[in-house]
């Protein structure tokens, strides 16, 4: 059997789009003591591209419903190497958070249009394995960006840092442009303002408008847990530096190899089961991070990060499922949905980690991943002709 670039295609596309997102994460304490800013204010530098992402993803959508996928996906990929490399060169906090925001203007349109060219190029049988290929790449991303991020900072500095993601943005823009084949099934909006009523009317869906509302937990539970992890490790006992504090995150290099296979369990146990599964493995996780050893703290932190990861793969590969229409509009809502979760998630915790530490946050993020299997339990029935899209 040939080889399917496509396939591989999809990959560099989820990890350009997550590459950058949390990238500057491992390097907050060191850029908190360079801008003499507290923890509050350098969480938002997170923030910020969380914002420019949920401006624009649900327009994003739009817009590729009228003009197609492939070349929205290609231009934002070599657009996100402009602002990765500026970051180099800022002299203020200011300057940090400007050029993070336009950042994020650029990832919904990889995003949103990746999982709706997936959901239209691939049989329905398949949407679920590729989603989940897709979710493997952008855990690589998010994983890459914080792990180049804070070893070349501790090799050149922080400045230089970014230069090193930019080139990594480059070969991600690249690969994408070479082996991702122009869109063979998609089906032109009339016009922008037909594609805007339509993403209206999603609104109309019960399971969409639950499923975004779970979107806008899983961000937020992640974007929590990575955020404040970081604070929690560089303090005593632990003492870690920004190189150590980038190594971390290797333990989402476990979500790379499990959430790939949640394609399958999806096709064996259903998206319910398999959502509820990835939700206790997170958890159970979280638990584990509250013991006062790093041998027990890695660990959980990585049973935490793969099952949040399986429980994105599941949303997502539901999302063309659930959607009757105007999949990439749907696409970008949750877009939107999530990435707000993501910036409540980078700033709401302050006030519970100034009072409450590190056992705070987790107990804040236990309480929001039940809300995400009480929801799937609520709403994620599937009607019998929905049921045999998934077939």
């Amino acid at each position: 059997m040939a080889f399917d670039f496509r396939r591989l295609a999809v990959a560099f596309a989820g990890t350009a789009a997550f590459l950058d997102l949390y990238a500057p994460q491992s390097l907050l304490p060191e850029l908190a003591r360079e801008f003499r800013v507290g923890e509050a204010v350098i969480s938002l530098t997170i923030t910020a591209s969380m914002i420019a992402v949920a401006l624009t993803a649900p327009f994003a959508g739009s817009l590729a419903d009228v003009v197609g996928r492939k070349r929205i996906i290609v231009a934002a990929a070599f657009g996100l190497c402009l602002p990765t490399a500026m970051l180099a060169f800022v002299g203020s906090i200011e300057g940090m958070f400007f050029w993070r925001f336009v950042q994020g203007l650029f990832i919904p349109p990889i995003y949103a249009v990746t999982v709706a060219y997936i959901g239209e190029e691939w049989p329905p049988a398949e949407i679920g394995p590729v989603t989940a290929l897709y979710i493997g790449g952008s855990v690589l991303g998010g994983f890459g960006g914080r792990f180049i991020i804070g070893n070349a900072a501790e090799l050149w500095g922080w400045q230089q840092s970014f230069l090193a993601l930019a080139a990594v943005n480059l070969a991600c823009a690249t690969g994408i442009a070479l082996f991702l084949p122009k869109e063979r099934t998609f089906k032109k909006i009339g016009g922008l303002a037909q594609s805007l009523g339509k993403m209206a009317g999603h609104f109309r869906n019960r399971r969409l408008v639950a499923t975004f509302a779970i979107g806008f937990a899983i961000l937020f539970s992640i974007v929590a847990t990575f955020t404040y992890v970081n604070f929690y490790l560089a303090a005593p006992p632990f003492g870690l530096t920004p190189a150590a504090l980038g190594t971390v995150f290797t333990v989402y290099l476990v979500g790379v190899v499990v959430t790939p296979l949640s394609g399958s369990w999806v096709r064996r146990f259903g998206n319910l089961h398999t959502l509820v599964g990835g939700t206790a493995c997170s958890i159970a996780g979280l638990l584990l991070t509250l013991s006062p050893s790093l041998l027990t703290v890695i660990p959980g932190l990585a049973l935490a990060a793969t099952g949040l990861f399986i429980v994105q793969a599941t949303a997502t590969s539901f999302l063309p499922i659930a959607a009757t229409e105007a999949t990439a509009s749907a696409i970008g809502l949750y877009g939107t949905c999530y990435y707000v979760g993501g910036s409540v998630g980078a700033f709401a915790p302050s006030v519970i980690w100034k009072n409450a530490g590190w056992t705070g946050c987790v107990s804040l993020v236990i309480a929001v991943e039940i809300l995400i299997a009480l929801l799937a339990i609520r709403f994620w029935f599937v009607p019998a002709r929905l049921s045999d899209r998934q077939a």
